[in-house]
């Protein structure tokens, strides 16, 4: 075929090449390629073999890849530093590199973040692979991000814990893999002198260059050397957060084996060349402008039609980033690596043990891939921090901790809490080091605050349940109270602001004037609900540390929370008619001046049915991503208070109910999720079962959008619970009972005992005709309460419950729901 290829002219041998490029191409991959079949069909498909492991078979970590889910579906450890991808040219939508689209893809990239909002994060260095240039002329490659992006074979992405592959329509077979602080590639070519790349044919003679950017554009400056010898490539670049302050640098050094070095050398933009092998301070002083830049090796065709490149990664220097990669890969064994990631996975979601009974693929498949997700980040940086020395652990990307307090953090401290108690450390170590708690916190820089200082919910909810491994709780009691009573100078990075007036008028007035510090002047409703709750926590956390005055102080002001229900606000709206009409509900909370006189903000604004995406952190409104239907359920250190606010339980239950079925609640935000469970305490446990129903499959399922919003960790961690029978309260010692969607699932507690949930009666999975529970029995005793404490999760112990498939009187009197300040809460 080849001489008959060399005989027609360049420009038409795309033409004649078309109709068999499957056929031609793809079939002559070797064999070791692909962890699937290797007939055509099975190329283009991408792997479809999955692991024979009881777990990991039934995790897709594509799931939340398009539509806002901006999961990172490539190759990784728990928490691991090091994350490989393909990333796309979807700016839009490529947060976290990669989409399940039919975008081109631009690179492979070592660093990720996974379910974030904001600009594209990370993404740095990434490696491009032409199989040959034009002519056999290096510089008729394709250098740029604007240009060298090339279109994938379609259903040829394959992504499973540890590993992720994809096929590119320029004969290139790309896997990947990593270990903690390393990504390791293999990519295979097809056993031909020439092959297709980028429209028509070229010598099979490989160019990988690599690129100093990452996928927010934002590199400054930067080094980068070439070993024109060994075809090492190590450099740096620093770079901006992608929704925060400051800088950051990030090192690499890339490595590779499998063929002969021709030539290398260095690019800039569009322009390359085999004289110049460093670039930067490194060598030729050079500043490197902003945009594609970077170094290649042109090699000769692999003898095995493979090349392996390992990229070490460090946040402190080319050096260590070199010492990482030979460290941990120091053979460039692919399938070792891939094994020791799947056996990391493995322990890590073992823990949990659900019975499979009457369960479908699909549900097991959304079930592991939450509880998968809810491990992705934040990411262990411990040893690569480079602004402060300190023996304490180190994490980054809690990005953000508005989304992350509310199910991720309380489900780590169930089922992983070694980690969790590292990752509040490293929160409190932060503390010491920079002044302030984060509430979002990306690439060693402080991110935006959404809402409250709700670190201090993850603290006081690890304290509650006694998390005590290496923590310093009384340095940790000091900058929880920090956030309540030191403002700082821009506290919209971290802490609180307008704190005069709260200590002054208890709520945060729409027109205060901060003469302490900077921040956007708007959320007021959400910061008062939010910084009211944050005070509670704090008070249960000085309970337990023996400051009486403290709690007294803090339990008061978790109370403000009223100074912004307007009792008489009432819920207008306009029909499709444009007339104004009004529901029966009446109280919501409201913005409020200093003086005490109301500013009214539509009760249905930043909801899906009105101007949902009205409510941002750099938005005039009072509420964040929410509206004040929403914030008006948040009131979880005193329920009973706000329910005998709203008119009653029966008027609670009723509102509670309107709110999720008329499209007014947005399952794609975390501060959503407790209101789905919030029926407890209004007596209803029932209607919490029939809405986790609804939601699961409809909203939580494992198509590829299969999540309704930024995941953020924490759509997995909402997932992990409903699936397993109970919802936390963060920040309380409370667990909200629901049915397990499992007939049973065991948890493995630190002390080795195991926590069962199970269904012994009136389980009909997969119809799920018997949702509601009729009784329950802790331990072999009648159990009536809707709620449970953590000591189960500590000690072990086992839930018994019996179905049916009409509410019942279980969980329903006053003494049945979850405690509230009001009525005398004890944690």
């Amino acid at each position: 075929m080849t001489p008959f290829l060399k005989s027609i002219p360049r420009r038409r041998r795309f033409l004649v090449v078309v109709p068999v490029l499957a056929l031609l191409v793809w079939a002559l991959l070797p064999p070791t390629r692909l962890n699937s079949p290797t007939t055509l069909f099975g190329a283009i498909k991408g792997s479809s073999i999955k692991s024979s492991d009881s777990i990991l078979r039934y995790i897709d970590p594509l799931i939340g890849t398009v539509n806002g889910g901006h999961v990172f579906p490539g190759a990784t450890l728990p928490y691991g530093m090091a994350k490989a991808v393909a990333d796309t040219d979807n700016r839009a939508e490529a947060a976290a590199g990669f989409v399940s689209d039919e975008s081109k893809i631009r690179g492979f990239s070592h660093l990720h973040d996974s379910g974030t909002g904001g600009s594209p994060s990370l993404g740095n260095f990434p490696l491009f692979v032409h199989p040959g240039c034009p002519e056999d002329d290096f510089r008729k490659c394709k250098f740029t991000s604007i240009e060298r992006p090339v279109v994938r074979v379609d259903g040829s992405a394959t992504a499973r814990p540890g590993y992720f592959a994809i096929g590119l329509n320029n004969s290139v077979f790309a896997e990947m893999t990593a270990s903690e602080h390393t990504t390791l590639y293999k990519f295979s070519f097809p056993k031909a002198a020439e092959v297709y790349s980028h429209g028509e044919m070229v010598p099979s003679s490989p160019l990988i260059l690599l690129d100093l950017i990452d996928l927010g554009n934002s590199r400054t400056g930067g080094d980068i050397t070439v070993n024109a010898t060994t075809g090492r490539i190590a450099g740096n670049g620093s770079f901006v957060p992608s929704f925060g302050n400051g800088a950051y640098t990030a090192h690499f050094c890339a490595d590779f084996k499998g063929a002969e070095i021709r030539k290398s050398g260095m690019f800039l933009d569009s322009n390359s060349t085999d004289e110049v092998h460093a670039l930067g301070n490194v060598g030729s002083n050079f500043y490197i402008p902003s945009g594609s830049a970077g170094g290649w090796i042109h090699f000769a065709r692999p003898p095995t039609d493979q090349i392996m490149a390992r990229v070490g990664l460090s946040f402190i220097s080319p050096e260590q980033a070199c010492h990482n990669a030979e460290t941990e890969i120091p053979d460039f064994n692919f399938e070792r690596v891939v094994k020791a990631g799947e056996k990391a996975w493995k322990e890590k979601l073992d823990v949990v043990k659900p019975d499979y009974s009457g369960m479908s693929e699909e549900f097991l498949t959304t079930f592991w891939s939450g509880f998968y997700r809810a491990l992705i980040s934040p990411q262990d940086y411990t040893g690569e921090n480079p602004l402060w020395k300190s023996d304490e652990p180190y994490y980054d990307s809690f990005y953000c901790i508005w989304d992350s307090f509310r199910a991720q953090h309380p489900l780590l401290t169930i089922i992983d809490p070694a980690v969790q108690t590292k990752m509040v450390r490293s929160l409190i170590d932060t503390y010491k080091h920079e002044g302030k708690l984060p509430d979002c916190r990306m690439s060693f820089s402080k991110g935006y605050t959404q809402g409250g200082s709700n670190a201090d919910v993850v603290l006081a909810d690890a304290y509650i349940k006694n998390l005590t491994e290496g923590i310093d709780w009384n340095l940790g009691y000091e900058a929880v109270v920090s956030d309540a009573e030191v403002e700082p100078k821009d506290w919209s990075t971290t802490g609180r602001g307008n704190l005069v007036a709260w200590h002054d008028v208890g709520y945060v007035p729409y027109d205060d004037t901060d003469r302490n510090g900077t921040g956007p002047m708007s959320r007021g409703i959400s910061r008062t609900v939010e910084y009211a709750y944050d005070d509670f926590v704090i008070a249960l956390m000085a309970r337990g540390l023996g400051r009486k005055a403290d709690e007294t102080k803090y339990l008061q002001r978790s109370r403000n929370w009223k100074n912004l229900f307007n009792p008489q606000q009432e819920d207008r709206y306009r029909d499709e008619e444009g007339k104004v009409q009004k529901t029966q509900f009446k109280g919501f909370m409201q913005p409020r001046y200093r003086n005490g006189t109301w500013k009214y903000q539509n009760t249905r604004l930043c909801s899906p049915i009105y101007q949902q995406h009205s409510c941002y952190f750099d938005t005039q409104y009072e509420t964040y991503e929410g509206s004040p239907w929403l914030y008006t359920f948040y009131v979880p250190q005193d329920m009973a208070s706000l329910i005998e606010a709203l008119g009653g339980r029966e008027a609670f239950v009723e509102r509670l109910d309107y709110f999720h079925s008329s499209g007014i609640n947005y399952m794609g935000n975390e501060p959503n999720f407790l209101p789905t469970f919030q029926f407890h305490y209004g007596g209803r446990p029932g209607r919490s079962n029939y809405w986790v129903h609804q939601y699961i499959p409809d909203q939580f399922n494992s198509s590829i959008n299969g999540i309704p919003g930024n995941d953020d960790c924490a759509m997995g961690a909402f997932t992990a619970f409903a699936f397993m029978g109970f919802y936390p309260v963060a920040g309380q010692d409370v667990y909200l009972l629901t049915a397990p969607l499992f007939r049973e699932v065991s948890i493995r507690t630190p002390s080795g005992k195991k926590a069962v949930l199970r269904n012994v009666g009136g389980f009909d999975a997969p119809n799920y005709r018997n949702i509601y529970i009729q009784s329950a029995r802790l331990n072999g005793k009648p159990y009536t309460k809707n709620w449970i404490t953590h000591d189960f999760f500590v000690n072990g112990g086992t839930l018994d419950f019996v179905l049916g498939s009409t509410e019942s009187e279980w969980g329903t009197k006053p003494e049945d729901v979850p405690p509230s300040l009001s009525t005398g809460l004890q944690n």
